[in-house]
C-alpha cells in the first residue's frame, strides 16, 4: 500500500487538506486518511493532499481504538499530521489552503475565518443550512462516513483500493455500525451493501465479530489513564450565563473510580483548570449478567447550584432516571445509582439544562440560551454525537449512537487545538514533512503486503 500518498511537492501550488471533526474518532479519522489517499491517486501529481487529524497529538493515546487500529494495518503515527502541527490560518493567509471537510460541516469558532477556503464537504449527518460553508456539499444520512468514502472510492476509482485502506474503512463502518446488529438499528443498507462489497473484494479481511470485538475492547479501556485523562476521553459541555458545566462519561464502576488515589484533589484541578463549575461523571459498564450499569456522580463546590441540579434529577419524570443515593465521603460529591439505563448523556443534558434554567430563576438571574460544546478528546463524544462513538452494545440506541448522529456543535467548541496559541509548523514546514511522509511509502507499502 502507498497510505497515506502524497505526490510531487511544490510550494507554489495550494495544499489540500482532508481535515476531520474535532472529536476525531475512528470514523473521522479513517475517513480523512482513506479520503486522503484517494484524491492524492486520481488528481494531477502537482496536486497535494494531506489529511489532518484534528486534535492535538498529545491527545491521540485517548483514542484507543484508532491507536490500535493504525498499529494493526502497519501505519506509523509518526507520519500523520495533527491540528497543533499545521498552521492553517498561516497557509490560507498565503493563498496556499482548500479545505475538504469530512464528518462534520461546521467549522468551529475559531476556523470561522477559514470558511472561504472550503471546497468539499462530505458527511453524515443532516446539514444545518445556517452553518454550511458555500461550496459542494455531499450529505447521505448513512450509519459511517467512511461508507460514503467507499462508496467514493469504489464508483470512482476502484483499481486503487488496496487492502490496508480496505481494512480501515471495513472495520470503522463496523464499529460504528454496532457490528451491523439489525436491533440495534444503526447500520442502513450502504453501510451493509458497502462492507459486503470490501469483503468481497478482499476475503481475508478480519471477521466482523473479531474486528468488532477487537476495536470496542481498545476503545473502552481506560487503564493507565490519568483521572484528567478519563474525565476529557469523553466529554460534553454545557455553558450558560457563565456556568460552565462539564459531562463526563466513564467506563467503570463508580465505586472504583470513587476509590482512584487523590480523586477529589484531581477533580478539584480538573474544574479549576477548565472553569468547570459542575463535573458530571455518568460512569457505564457491564455487570457479571452482561447487562448495562449506569452511575452518576455530580461533584459540585456551589451548594445552592448542586443542590438544585440533584432536585432536578431525583424529581425527574421525564425521562425518569430512578437515582437512588450511593454513599459519598465528600459533601462536594453526589452519587447515584441510575435505575433507569437507558438514559444516555443526551436525554440527560436537557435535564442539566433545566437545573440550570431552576438555578438562575431562583438567583433572579436570566437564563438566556444553553450552548452546547463538544470538548470529547478520544471527540471525543459519540454519546451525544458522532464525534463520541460510545455506544455499547445492549445500551440504548439514543445520544450514544444515534441512528442519524446530530451535526456536532463544533461553532460552540469551548476550547480547541489552537487556545494554546498558532501551531508551530508553518507553511514551508509542513511541506516538508509532506516530503518525509513520501518517503515513508515504500517502508509502508513493505508493512502492508505482509
Amino acid at each position: 500500500s502507498e497510505f497515506p500518498i502524497f505526490l510531487s511537492l511544490q510550494e507554489s501550488r495550494p495544499l489540500h487538506v482532508v481535515l476531520g471533526n474535532e472529536a476525531c474518532d475512528l470514523d473521522s479519522t479513517v475517513s480523512a486518511l482513506a479520503l486522503a489517499f484517494y484524491l492524492a491517486k486520481t488528481t494531477e501529481a502537482e496536486e497535494v493532499f494531506v489529511p489532518v487529524l484534528n486534535i492535538k497529538r498529545s491527545e491521540l493515546p485517548l483514542r484507543g481504538d484508532i491507536v490500535f487500529f493504525l498499529q494493526k494495518v502497519h501505519i506509523p503515527e509518526s507520519i500523520l499530521i495533527f491540528r497543533d502541527e499545521i498552521d492553517l490560518h498561516a497557509l490560507y493567509q498565503a493563498g496556499q489552503l482548500t479545505l475538504i471537510l469530512v464528518d462534520h460541516h461546521i467549522l468551529s469558532k475559531s476556523d470561522t475565518a477559514l470558511e472561504e477556503a472550503v471546497a468539499e464537504v462530505l458527511d453524515h449527518r443532516p446539514i444545518e443550512p445556517k452553518h454550511c460553508p458555500p461550496c459542494h456539499v455531499s450529505v447521505e444520512l448513512v450509519g459511517s462516513c467512511a461508507t460514503l468514502v467507499t462508496e467514493r472510492i469504489l464508483q470512482g476509482a476502484p483499481e486503487i483500493l488496496d487492502r490496508q485502506t480496505a481494512a480501515l474503512l471495513h472495520g470503522t463502518i463496523i464499529l460504528d455500525c454496532v457490528n451491523m446488529d439489525l436491533k440495534i438499528g444503526k447500520a442502513t443498507p450502504k453501510d451493509s451493501k458497502y462492507v459486503e462489497k470490501l469483503e468481497a473484494l478482499f476475503p481475508d479481511l478480519p471477521k466482523r465479530n473479531d474486528i468488532f470485538g477487537s476495536l470496542q475492547k481498545a476503545k473502552f479501556d481506560v487503564s493507565g489513564l490519568t483521572t484528567e485523562q478519563m474525565l476529557r476521553k469523553d466529554q460534553k459541555t454545557i455553558y450558560r450565563q457563565g456556568v460552565k458545566v462539564a459531562i463526563s462519561a466513564i467506563y467503570m464502576d463508580l465505586e472504583a473510580f470513587l476509590q482512584r488515589s487523590n480523586l477529589l484533589a484531581d477533580l478539584h484541578a480538573f474544574c479549576q483548570a477548565h472553569s468547570y463549575d459542575v463535573l458530571v461523571a455518568m460512569t457505564i459498564f457491564f455487570n457479571t449478567h452482561n447487562e448495562p450499569v449506569r452511575q452518576l456522580a455530580i461533584f459540585c463546590p456551589h451548594v445552592a447550584l448542586q443542590t438544585t441540579i440533584c432536585e432536578v434529577l431525583e424529581r425527574s419524570h421525564s425521562p425518569p432516571l430512578k437515582l437512588t443515593p450511593a454513599s459519598s465521603t465528600h459533601p462536594n460529591l453526589h452519587a447515584y445509582l441510575q435505575g433507569n439505563t437507558q438514559v444516555s448523556r443526551k436525554k440527560l443534558l436537557p435535564l442539566l439544562q433545566e437545573a440550570l434554567s431552576a438555578y438562575f430563576d431562583s438567583m433572579k438571574i436570566p437564563s438566556g440560551q444553553p450552548e452546547t460544546a463538544d470538548v470529547s478528546r478520544e471527540q471525543v463524544d459519540k454519546e451525544l454525537d458522532r464525534a463520541s462513538n460510545s455506544l455499547i452494545s445492549g445500551l440504548s440506541q439514543d445520544e450514544e449512537d444515534p441512528p442519524l448522529p446530530p451535526t456536532p456543535m463544533n461553532s460552540l467548541v469551548d476550547e480547541c487545538p489552537l487556545d494554546q496559541g498558532l501551531p508551530k509548523l508553518s507553511a514551508e514546514a509542513v511541506f516538508e514533512k509532506c516530503s518525509q511522509i513520501s518517503l515513508s511509502q515504500s517502508t509502508t507499502a513493505s508493512l502492508s503486503k505482509k
